[in-house]
């Protein structure tokens, strides 16, 4: 099963036919996805269940729909195990941003994470998971495919919000912050906790 958020709502895609006692279960050759986004913007739909036996004609059959937009970033802690944290659009987020060409994954995560928050000297420790959601721009649908590393690093200046980004603030939380924020924040991001 993968599971790609639209508004902090589950699209759940699975292989398994037994999710069909779902309330919301639809086989993948009987819908169109952008009218299922659709009703999921107008309320009408909550959480989805989209199946295929076979994963990756599911897969491709979904994001067909989209333009999809890869992006790297990071959940970052420095060496007292508090977690950077930025907050925009009323959300507390971890920093990323869109990957650029000729960049590897690992490079546009570092580079987006020193952008929008100040924090220098970012070493990666491993890859996390990797988060999907869709958002609306300019009238159509986007697919965000983040990759999530984890990072650390032992800077100890200032931190910088990206203004220009939307952030307003940059945080190190500690692990009860941490957790405050979080009911505060989006779906995908409370997968990395």
């Amino acid at each position: 099963m993968k599971t790609v958020f639209f508004n902090n709502f589950p699209i759940n895609l699975v292989t398994d036919i037994n999710y069909q006692s779902e309330r919301h279960f639809f086989h993948s050759k009987d819908i169109d996805v952008p009218s299922i986004i659709d009703k999921m913007e107008e309320g009408v739909l909550e959480a989805v269940f989209i199946y295929n036996e076979d994963f990756n004609s599911l897969w491709q059959h979904f994001t067909t729909s989209f333009k999809i937009i890869e992006a790297g970033g990071g959940k970052v802690f420095n060496d007292k195990n508090e977690v950077l944290f930025i907050f925009r659009n009323d959300k507390w987020d971890l920093p990323k941003g869109k990957i650029e060409k000729g960049e590897t994954i690992e490079e546009a995560a570092i580079r987006e994470v020193e952008e929008e928050t100040g924090v220098e000297k970012l070493k990666i420790s491993e890859q996390l998971e990797t988060t999907f959601h869709i958002y609306k721009h300019k009238k159509k649908y986007v697919l965000k495919v983040s990759y999530w590393f984890k990072m650390t690093s032992d800077f100890k200046g200032e931190l910088f919000p990206q203004l220009e980004e939307g952030i307003t603030k940059v945080v190190w939380l500690s692990d009860a912050e941490a957790e405050k924020a979080l009911q505060n924040t989006y779906n995908n991001i409370k997968l990395l906790f």
